[in-house]
């Protein structure tokens, strides 16, 4: 969706919109290359550079993905790089709350804060025997 957006944006005279669709199709070959590099078989450094995104943490992956896909609507407001980098933006928010982690337990939360609550009512109880 970002290359095809992209070369569309680039069908016209104003010059920030070519900048920004030639931008959108570079995002399209990165992400392929950091995503799917079966598809860029034919390309000689795409294992490397998939193997080197491979190494990058969750939260680097979305701070990227994101910035990339930011750039573009910068340079040019229009729905055709809105929506053209949407499927990049969301993947780096995608990237963003893998980062985040798993979602926790309720249970486990409600111990923690009757255990708080009752450490808080001791102490409470404690300094008012002790003014008695």
């Amino acid at each position: 969706a970002c290359a095809f957006a992209g070369l569309w944006n680039c069908v016209t005279i104003n010059p920030l919109n070519i900048a920004a669709g030639v931008w959108m199709m570079l995002n399209a070959f990165v992400l392929f290359l950091c995503e799917a590099p079966f598809c860029c078989q034919f390309i000689e450094f795409a294992n490397a550079v998939s193997a080197r995104a491979d190494r990058l943490r969750a939260w680097q992956k979305a701070a990227f993905y994101c910035g990339m896909a930011v750039i573009p609507v910068v340079l040019s407001l229009t729905l055709t790089t809105l929506l053209g980098n949407a499927i990049a933006f969301a993947t780096g928010v995608l990237y963003g709350l893998s980062a985040l982690g798993k979602k926790g337990d309720a249970i486990a939360y409600a111990r923690i804060h009757q255990q708080q609550k009752q450490m808080d009512e001791e102490k409470l109880t404690g300094t008012l025997e002790g003014q008695a």
